[in-house]
């Protein structure tokens, strides 16, 4: 997550997810996508919708940058943001399945190749995958702001140690684990460390072989910078004032965290496949059992990996994610088989993602709309 990765936005996800108006005011057709788009001024956006837990149609409005004329399509490639959250911890919890990693494990046994830094006393609460995914387990950092275009990338070790060439804080453990949430996508750096160490794989190929390649998410990627192959599907990232991002978007090496490229239709295949395996469904990525966990509230209405909300009664789960440039969001209904994904090319797509919400749940009669 980039500048939105502070804990404010965290709590700005509740009352989108809700679909809840970002704004009093508004275009005077206040049912149209393409109005909102105007109103915020968001350059482009990538919408997949999910019915009866299939994904009922793709719509893609604006252009890939402001100032081209080039159309976003189904193609186009998004930054996830901290959506990559949810990912990831689909990922552990796969892993856990699988038996190579532990859920309640002290974290510090799996790292051998970085010592876990400490500011507060040790005392009998360990950091574990569960905390880490829940963002309960006492470490630092909230988001980070990624890399221009030419500038020198840290590696995951030096953002864990907040050495150069980083440009974010060292991690710690700055208060007791499991006593309070605390946002960090710096514990979710923590986790890529420690399953590294215990698998010896990269996050990248972890994600492939875990969870995309088996949900068909063919055009998404946790490859850090985006490779050469996707350059002519990816987007220019825009400020809130209109202008674009340097060299067309950042490089996040906080590949755990933040670095999902995506489409809204390969979320929307993420979403289906946790909807389904909710149902009861047998086949899914994972069991019913480790997808209750992910979506049962550990603090703060934060499960693992994903936000978890009410509307009118009904249960929703998703995620929101802003990197610069770039904003977007996921919900899914926890039983019907509804929900959207939303993606935007521009720092202004958070308020777009609320009012999109209301639409297609308006549009599609979702529980509670």
């Amino acid at each position: 997550m980039g500048r939105g990765g502070l804990r404010g936005v965290v709590l700005l996800i509740g009352a989108l997810l809700l679909g809840a108006c970002s704004d009093v005011a508004g275009p005077d057709d206040r049912d149209s996508i393409e109005a909102w788009m105007e109103f915020h001024r968001v350059p482009g956006v990538s919408v997949a919708v999910i019915r009866d837990f299939e994904i009922a149609y793709l719509e893609q409005y604006g252009v890939l940058d402001r100032n081209t004329a080039v159309p976003v399509d189904e193609n186009t490639r998004f930054q996830a943001a901290s959506l990559s959250k949810s990912a990831s911890a689909v990922v552990v919890l796969s892993l856990v399945e699988d038996g190579v990693v532990a859920l309640d494990d002290d974290v510090e046994g799996y790292l051998t190749s970085w010592e876990l830094p400490w500011t507060v006393s040790r005392g009998d609460e360990p950091v574990t995958l569960r905390r880490l995914l829940s963002h309960t387990a006492g470490t630092t950092v909230s988001g980070f702001r990624g890399y221009r275009q030419g500038e020198s990338l840290p590696t995951l070790l030096d953002i864990l140690n907040g050495a150069t060439p980083a440009n974010s804080a060292p991690v710690v453990v700055a208060e007791t684990p499991g006593a309070a949430f605390s946002y960090s996508g710096g514990g979710y750096e923590v986790m890529e460390q420690a399953i590294y160490d215990v698998t010896g794989r990269t996050w990248p190929e972890l994600a492939r072989t875990q969870v995309l390649d088996p949900l068909g998410m063919s055009r998404s990627t946790f490859r850090q910078p985006a490779p050469d192959s996707l350059q002519p599907y990816l987007p220019t990232g825009h400020y809130a004032d209109g202008s674009v991002v340097p060299g067309g978007h950042h490089t996040y090496p906080e590949i755990a965290a933040a670095g999902l490229w995506t489409t809204p239709e390969d979320m929307a295949l993420f979403l289906i496949d946790l909807q389904r395996s909710l149902r009861g469904d047998s086949g899914g990525v994972l069991t019913r059992a480790s997808v209750e966990l992910l979506v049962t509230e550990v603090r703060r209405q934060y499960g693992l990996g994903f936000d978890l909300s009410t509307r009118l009664g009904q249960p929703y789960f998703g995620h929101q994610g802003a990197n610069d440039g770039f904003r977007g969001g996921m919900i899914a209904h926890r039983s019907s088989g509804d929900g959207a994904v939303i993606l935007t090319n521009s720092d202004r797509g958070s308020d777009l993602f609320a009012d999109v919400v209301r639409i297609i749940g308006a549009r599609e009669s979702w529980p509670g709309y």
